[in-house]
């Protein structure tokens, strides 16, 4: 909700860079397989995705010197390359199918799921604003009408920020497309988490479980009286 307020551009992909970090934090505090591999594999694509993003904004500022969103509108019409290349890298950030956001929401939400279904139901709840923030970014910087003077003389992408951008979107591609080696490494790491997690969870509910031994009452002997069996103070004096 923060991220759909905002009027600049690079404040709003800020924003949801938050929002990604937090899926990340609940794929790992799902505490199973799925959550904290996806929780892994999502924080490679913020790195690419979001760093994608930031470049690309970084490139219109160079440009118009200016982030504010209500400066901007229709530009596709003269950066027709550039405005192909932001909803590539923007549609990998919101988990569009065969692409790298997809894979690392999905895995997240099925741990999630697996360890709570409220979570997964509050977390889906957040993809569904994070497309609506992103999308509405992208309509209003790229299409309608071209009102401003200052957007009509742009220049598109050079040859040097497209060969900047398409490494990024390769990776997107790759990891939506084919994941496997990704997951392959960090499952080790992460199956070795989740057996030190069990084995602690397991060790509390049997503590729990199990009675706690109770000390035997003191006896209180009145004033005068001789325990049985101990011996008379007068005889320890006499020896």
């Amino acid at each position: 909700m923060v991220a759909m307020v905002q009027k600049d551009m690079k404040k709003l992909v800020a924003y949801s860079s938050v929002a990604h970090l937090g899926f990340v934090m609940l794929g790992i505090f799902a505490f199973n397989n799925a959550g904290m591999q996806g929780g892994v594999l999502q924080s490679i694509n913020h790195g690419l995705s979001t760093g994608g993003l930031f470049l690309l904004v970084g490139i219109i500022y160079e440009r118009r010197h200016t982030r504010q969103i209500a400066d901007f509108g229709g530009i596709s019409q003269v950066m027709p390359i550039y405005a192909t290349l932001f909803m590539i890298i923007l549609l990998a950030s919101i988990g569009l199918p065969l692409l790298n956001g997809f894979v690392g929401e999905f895995t997240i939400l099925v741990g999630a799921f697996l360890a709570n279904w409220i979570w997964a139901l509050f977390a889906s709840l957040g993809v569904v604003l994070g497309a609506a923030y992103m999308l509405w970014l992208y309509q209003r910087v790229f299409f309608g009408e071209l009102k401003h003077e200052e957007n009509k003389g742009l220049q598109d992408v050079n040859l040097r920020e497209v060969l900047t951008i398409v490494p990024l979107i390769l990776a997107c591609v790759w990891i939506g497309v084919y994941p496997k080696p990704f997951f392959a490494m960090t499952a080790p790491a992460s199956a070795k988490i989740v057996a030190a997690v069990e084995k602690a969870r397991a060790g509390e509910s049997r503590l729990a479980a199990s009675p706690v031994a109770k000390p035997a009452p003191v006896a209180v002997v009145p004033a005068g009286v001789v325990p049985a069996g101990a011996v008379p103070a007068a005889d320890v004096k006499g020896n």
